[in-house]
């Protein structure tokens, strides 16, 4: 069978995969499941998931990128930092060509600013040890996995009184995202495959709002392949059933509970505000911010930094993708004018991204015969 054969248990695989079309056929009625992990969206693609498929069973991918979610406004945001007079602007590689509205930060560095790429928050840390003459600026992007480690830089930096480290925060929450797209419009998502990584930290009970409050259900997934065949067919299982709920499938790695010491740095460091999104909008208690006793490390109370709204390139549908509203090869620029070496919108930019995966993988992202 086409994909099922570089599974490394083709066996299993097989299995779970007759399970899949078995609930579908019963169900005789389409179902749209959604992942919400950029990590889930390169493992359905790279494993020809998607194309293995029943005819019923739909897979969307949802804003489970951060570099993608990240607004133009906050790039801009970040590359004025950059342009700031004796200011280190760190970041992570994956945000260096993400497009802002008349600059990205690999573009910065070319024209001399001072950008780093760094693998750690405590790597610009180190680096405003080293440099006490500038003012060293972390571009904080990404979810609840990433957070914690922030949280914990500013921390120490506070601690130790280094006055020359601040960070950009520019942290989303997932939950709250999962609540804005169950309640659009334009979408209907039957069920949702859950963040492995950010349930690490936050756990399951954050999620429960979900087959509660609108009868959708929730499956925590690895990230193996097997991993997420298994959660669709948990998926399938509940609509089945008509008992949606959260279920764990990725217990080596995630407790109900979630990881109390990182919640906890979360708390001592941030607290929760209304946050911009690309494609969702403004989304209630969806970000982070320092709280006030953290003001000194906190870059937007720091320095004059202003920002406005600024829409997507004329013809980009980024924002649609990450809502699950359109699929990327809907849009004009796709593979032509946008790619991975020459980006429009943030999609294609991260390794995450829906778009790049679409781009990487081509035909293992569309349903074929088995």
């Amino acid at each position: 069978m086409k994909f099922v054969d570089e599974f490394r248990d083709k066996e299993v695989a097989q299995t779970i995969l007759a399970r899949i079309h078995e609930a579908a056929g019963r169900l005789q009625k389409p179902v749209r499941l959604m992942e919400v992990c950029g990590t889930h969206t390169v493992a359905l693609f790279r494993h020809g998931i998607r194309a293995l498929m029943p005819e019923q069973v739909r897979l969307l991918s949802g804003p489970g990128c951060p570099v993608c979610v990240t607004p133009t406004a906050e790039i801009d945001a970040a590359i004025s930092l950059a342009r700031q007079p004796q200011t280190v602007l760190a970041t992570f590689g994956d945000m260096m060509r993400v497009p802002g509205s008349e600059s990205t930060l690999l573009k910065e560095r070319a024209a001399g600013r001072q950008v780093l790429v760094v693998y750690s928050p405590l790597d610009a840390l180190k680096a405003a040890q080293k440099r006490p003459d500038h003012e060293v600026v972390l571009f904080g992007v990404g979810f609840e996995t990433t957070a914690p480690l922030v949280a914990s830089t500013a921390l120490q930096a506070q601690q130790r009184g280094l006055r020359n480290f601040s960070v950009y925060s520019a942290h989303k929450l997932v939950p709250p995202a999962l609540a804005a797209l169950v309640a659009a419009d334009d979408v209907r998502v039957d069920g949702f495959i859950c963040p492995g990584h950010v349930s690490t930290v936050i756990g399951s009970q954050p999620y429960e709002f979900i087959p509660r409050d609108h009868g959708r259900g929730c499956v925590i997934a690895g990230f193996e392949p097997l991993d997420v065949l298994e959660a669709i067919w948990r998926l399938l299982r509940q609509i089945e059933l008509q008992s949606p709920q959260v279920e764990i499938a990725y217990r080596r790695a995630v407790r109900p509970e979630g990881n109390p010491e990182a919640l906890k740095r979360l708390s001592q460091a941030f607290v929760t505000v209304d946050a911009e999104w690309r494609g969702l909008g403004t989304i209630r208690r969806s970000g982070l911010e320092f709280r006030e006793e953290l003001s000194a490390h906190n870059a937007k109370e720091r320095f004059d930094i202003q920002t406005r709204p600024v829409a997507d390139p004329p013809g980009c549908l980024c924002g649609e993708v990450l809502r699950g509203a359109r699929e990327p090869e809907d849009c004009a620029h796709f593979g032509t004018t946008c790619t991975p070496e020459q980006p429009v919108g943030p999609c294609m930019v991260s390794s995450e991204g829906t778009c790049a995966a679409h781009y990487r993988y081509g035909e293992a992202g569309r349903r074929v015969e088995a």
